[in-house]
């Protein structure tokens, strides 16, 4: 690989140090390589991250480093399902080229992987591109990560992809299952579910609404590492112990409680609407008894019947 580039060239000559220090300390959280015929384009797995719904998954991707590099970011794409970041699609991290500003030439290929796996089980926060899968859905798509690669590209990519995955593979430990406590708690929550939407009717969303899968164009934007970064990146966006030992803030708490909103069109009627619509209807009873009596009186009938008295 070495004598077909210009070993002058600094960027040539960095990657090709991040090769071999790659090769000669291999991770189980991930696997990188670039491809024979272009050194700046690598492909990568990552492992999920340990104790979250992404564990036992392998997740397949792919990054660009510009010819400036190390001076410059790489881009970042992911090529497997995941339930938290579009495929294919380019992603905005704090890492990635979309925020020169943060980047550090000290900073390498593999320390933009820790800091992607420690980006996994972050919250999307309403991030542009950021997907917000349920934890259900996610680990059936760890699952059906380890089934096969996923294909892309040329002959000479899809033969690094299936070597990649092969190794992460035998690396990887199974997906954990529910345990039987949890999966009683979800049962109920399921059935309740199932009866509450077979006791309604079904909502039609407008055409154009609802989530979407496809990556397109769109950017993931992510967490920003503030000015004074230290050379680990994944410190200030990770939610938990990244694999590598790159410890994070804990994620915020979310809370399941839940205020029940009126239904559209119900009034809520409140004590002093209530005394006034009383006060109105005895007003109006009133005045229908006056005029009785007041007809009564101009009336023979009711001369007879006053006379009588």
């Amino acid at each position: 690989m070495a004598d077909k580039y210009n070993l002058k060239n600094p960027a040539v000559k960095r990657i090709l140090q991040e090769v071999k220090e790659m090769q000669s300390n291999p991770s189980e959280d991930f696997m990188s390589l670039p491809l024979e015929e272009n050194i700046f384009e690598w492909q990568f797995a990552i492992r999920g991250p340990r104790d979250t719904e992404f564990e036992g998954g392998i997740y397949h991707g792919r990054i660009q480093l510009p010819a400036e590099y190390p001076f410059k970011p790489p881009s970042f794409m992911l090529l497997t399902p995941n339930g938290r970041f579009e495929t294919q699609t380019k992603i905005c991290l704090s890492i990635s080229n979309h925020h020169p500003e943060h980047w550090q030439p000290s900073w390498s290929v593999r320390t933009a992987l820790v800091a992607l796996i420690a980006f996994m089980p972050t919250s999307p926060s309403g991030a542009l591109g950021s997907l917000d899968y349920k934890k259900e859905e996610r680990r059936a798509l760890a699952i059906k990560s380890r089934e096969a690669p996923p294909k892309f590209g040329t002959p000479e990519r899809q033969r690094l992809i299936d070597e990649i995955h092969e190794y992460m593979l035998s690396k990887a430990p199974p997906v954990p299952q529910l345990s039987s406590t949890e999966a009683a708690e979800e049962q109920p929550r399921e059935e309740e579910a199932e009866a509450q939407v077979s006791s309604q009717n079904p909502v039609v969303l407008p055409a154009g609404e609802g989530l979407s899968d496809q990556g397109g164009d769109r950017i993931v934007e992510e967490q920003e590492l503030p000015g004074n970064a230290n050379p680990n990146p994944a410190g200030d966006g990770a939610s938990r112990e990244a694999p590598s030992g790159v410890t994070s803030n804990q994620m915020p708490q979310t809370s399941d409680t839940r205020v029940e909103k009126p239904k559209p069109g119900t009034r809520v009627q409140k004590p002093d609407d209530r005394f006034f619509t009383l006060a109105a209807i005895g007003l109006t009873i009133a005045i229908v008894v006056l005029l009785v009596k007041k007809f009564i009186k101009s009336t023979e009938h009711g001369a007879f019947f006053m006379n009588g008295s």
